[in-house]
């Protein structure tokens, strides 16, 4: 069990922004350390965000909700994996994605930010931007502004499928621990 694992959640903190599509990473870092007992708490020093560990199968995770706002969230998650001595390969970002329809999940090892102004600065603060992301579709505005959007609460209908959707990440976190990125690439990424 020497292995250690950092899992990040993006989302802005603050009552205003709880519930919002951007803040779905978030969501899921509430949901997994509810599933496995894991509690949050602030940790500015360490990690300028609120912090939980535990194990999850076999294995010590440390999980990160960044208290940074979006756009400074790789001050966190740069922190936070230089404290703990997490290699990159060993950190996952969970965030929203409006280029996915909702309820697709992609998880890769590497890749641009695409746009996202949250792994923008995880890219930035660690230099690199081959460190492992699972982005969760939040469907795509067909008009109006991208910030209203994002920043907007899921509609009755969509909060019905949230709960498959906060599993379907999940699982492909754990197997991402447990069996690698091409295992759960080749399960996470099919269409659903």
């Amino acid at each position: 069990m020497d292995e250690r694992f950092l899992i990040v959640g993006l989302g802005n903190p603050g009552k205003t922004y709880e519930d919002t599509r951007h803040n779905i990473g978030f969501r899921i870092l509430k949901a997994l350390g509810s599933k496995y007992g894991i509690t949050f708490k602030p940790s500015l020093v360490r990690a300028k965000g609120s912090m939980g560990e535990g194990i999850i199968g076999e294995k010590k995770a440390r999980l990160l909700t960044p208290l940074t706002y979006m756009n400074e969230s790789g001050s966190s998650v740069k922190r936070c994996s230089r404290f703990y001595k997490i290699p990159t390969d060993h950190l996952i970002v969970v965030t929203d994605d409006v280029a996915l329809p909702l309820g697709q999940i992609r998880i890769r090892a590497k890749g641009s930010p695409g746009g996202h102004n949250g792994l923008k600065s995880v890219q930035a603060y660690l230099g690199t931007e081959e460190y492992p992301r699972l982005r969760v579709g939040v469907g795509d505005p067909k008009k109006g502004e991208l910030s209203d959007y994002v920043l907007g609460r899921f509609t009755q209908e969509e909060q019905r499928i949230l709960p498959d959707i906060v599993d379907r990440s999940i699982e492909a976190i754990e197997l991402w621990m447990s069996s690698g990125m091409e295992a759960a690439m080749q399960e996470a990424n099919r269409s659903k």
